[in-house]
């Protein structure tokens, strides 16, 4: 099967193409450049639109619009190639390519996203000590979670990174694309706001 999969709801969107399971292809970058990266990967691998069968897309919790974004591409590339996907939360991802390490998302609001999924502040987390801590929000908390005991990889470490590969490996339960829903932790911004 040729699974198109990204995940844009950290700061750093990938994407891959696998096919049986094997990497054909695969991006970092930006959420704004997912289309581009989308026709790289296929151009890559010989392929075109209308070989990919299904879609691994990232759900978050992460960038409420990260997370928008990608979902509005998966749901247009559903409607118009009639693609069935499959929603991967980012912290499984994030965990499947670091295997025993704790996965911590930058929440932004100098908090953080654990698995449960939950937020809270960083110095709130305790990891048992020399529990290793990969993700954006390891890197970016990584001061606080060290003094905890935590063991934090170098800031440039592969396993910080919610690689869409994990995406495609962790693909179940494909359906219609219109049926993806997002993992909100708490409320978006802007309804914060507006309760005020």
């Amino acid at each position: 099967m040729l699974i198109l999969a990204f995940d844009t709801a950290t700061d750093r969107a990938t994407s891959a193409l696998v096919g049986d399971g094997e990497v054909l292809g695969e991006r970092v970058s930006r959420a704004a450049t997912l289309l581009e990266d989308v026709d790289a990967l296929l151009r890559q691998a010989g392929a075109h639109a209308g070989d990919v069968e299904a879609l691994a897309v990232g759900t978050g919790p992460g960038s409420f619009t990260g997370t928008r974004i990608g979902l509005a591409v998966a749901r247009g590339l559903g409607l118009g190639l009639g693609l069935q996907a499959a929603g991967v939360s980012t912290l499984d991802a994030l965990a499947e390519g670091a295997t025993g390490a704790l996965p911590v998302i930058d929440a932004k609001r100098r908090e953080i996203f654990v698995p449960g999924p939950r937020v809270l502040a960083p110095a709130e987390l305790a990891p048992a000590p020399g529990t290793v801590c990969v993700g954006d929000g390891a890197v970016r908390w990584r001061e606080v979670l060290e003094e905890a005991g935590a063991v934090v990889p170098p800031d440039d470490d592969e396993r910080h990174l919610p690689r869409a590969r994990f995406h495609a490996s962790l693909a179940r339960d494909f359906g219609p694309t219109e049926l993806l829903e997002p993992i909100y932790v708490r409320v978006p911004d802007a309804q914060e706001v507006a309760a005020r």
